[in-house]
């Protein structure tokens, strides 16, 4: 369904499809620089903003392959834009050690990822949950920290992509989002909020502000002065100093360096970290999901309603940094816990890290043709656990 374009803004209430939305969300959110090259599920991303971008004064590059478009969303960055790419499946591979510079460079940008079912080419354009460990574990040596968000509605895949903005100004940093090819591709209805925050990154007090370091003990997230803005700026992904300048043979230095960028994603877990929890009163079996499998939870717990079942959800809205002791707290008391995706069963071995031995994890796992786990599938596991 195409709709008209130059009309996209008229009315608050939309009926987008998750890539509109998450194309539509990113420019709300300031985006003005997108590079891509297309690629089944996220494709009508690229085609989005190729229309959009001319309409507001921002640049649409459609590059060679996706090395090149993060690439290019890095340099943009720089020059003081927000920028940000899509992509899927394996332009998500190709994009690794380019994710790792990012990080390294202290980059803000936003990465779009609707995963597809793999490895390798896989099943183009069918829907899976396989990327999740690549998210966090893909470039080498990931002594970093990451932000990885995960939608579960096309709405969310709007107001989301906004935080992903945000959050990647305000901690300098790239932030990886995992959408999936049913939120993708589905169509809901949704009122765009009237009231959105909106953080733009700091800029330098003065030129002898430390850009790739800190001012005082406590600070964690320099400022970010943009190229042509008269501070000599060095741009290094081999360890460098506060100053940008390389240091390739100084272990101190590349632990201070390093640990930073741990820390201030670590120690600030509290201020990152969303999810969603649902807990009935009495409730013996918990659920753990994220993204569009969070959607079966939702229709399966009516059926558990009829049939008297009380129930525990948490739904992971951010999956790394991995949030573990909001996944402790809802497993405490509860006997058994289902961990429900579609993949071969990823995150159940983070839950499993967390448990203790008195909670018995579970996975309900479905790979290949895109094949949604059904409500029924996840209410038979639920009644074989009681």
């Amino acid at each position: 369904m195409e709709e008209n374009i130059s009309d996209s803004n008229s009315t608050k209430r939309k009926f987008w499809q998750g890539n509109v939305a998450i194309t539509e969300g990113a420019i709300a959110a300031g985006c003005r620089f997108f590079a891509g090259y297309p690629i089944t599920p996220s494709s009508e991303i690229s085609h989005r903003f190729s229309k959009r971008m001319p309409q507001i004064g921002g640049i649409f590059l459609q590059m060679e392959d996706e090395i090149a478009s993060l690439g290019a969303v890095i340099g943009a960055s720089w020059t003081g834009i927000k920028a940000m790419t899509a992509t899927s499946g394996p332009g998500f591979s190709l994009m690794q050690e380019n994710i790792g510079y990012a990080a390294m460079t202290e980059t803000p940008c936003v990465i779009v990822d609707v995963m597809r079912v793999g490895p390798s080419t896989g099943q183009a354009t069918l829907s899976s949950q396989g990327d999740v460990y690549q998210a966090r574990y893909g470039s080498h040596s990931p002594d970093y920290e990451i932000i990885t968000l995960v939608p579960s509605t096309v709405k969310e895949s709007y107001e989301l992509i906004i935080h992903a903005f945000n959050l990647s100004e305000q901690y300098r940093t790239p932030v990886i989002f995992l959408s999936d090819g049913h939120i993708s591709r589905m169509r809901e209805t949704f009122e765009i909020p009237e009231n959105k925050t909106i953080i733009n990154r700091r800029k330098p007090k003065s030129k002898d502000d430390y850009i790739f370091g800190a001012n005082s003990e406590d600070e964690l997230v320099p400022p970010m002065p943009s190229l042509g803005e008269g501070y000599n700026v060095l741009v290094t992904g081999s360890t460098h100093d506060s100053k940008g300048f390389r240091h390739t043979r100084n272990g101190e230095i590349h632990r201070k360096l390093v640990n930073r960028l741990a820390n201030k994603i670590n120690l600030n877990k509290d201020k990152i970290i969303k999810i969603e929890e649902n807990i009935s009163k009495g409730a013996e079996v918990g659920i753990i999901s994220y993204g569009s499998v969070s959607r079966t939870v939702w229709e399966m717990q009516k059926l558990a309603e009829d049939e008297n079942i009380k129930l525990a959800h948490l739904r992971l809205v951010t999956l790394w940094p991995f949030p573990d002791k909001e996944v402790r707290s809802f497993m405490s008391g509860l006997k058994n816990i289902i961990v429900p995706e579609q993949n071969s069963g990823l995150i159940v071995k983070e839950i499993e890290r967390c448990s203790n031995d008195n909670t018995n994890v579970l996975s309900l796992s479905k790979i290949g043709g895109g094949e949604p786990i059904t409500p029924t599938d996840l209410l038979d596991l639920v009644v074989s656990v009681l």
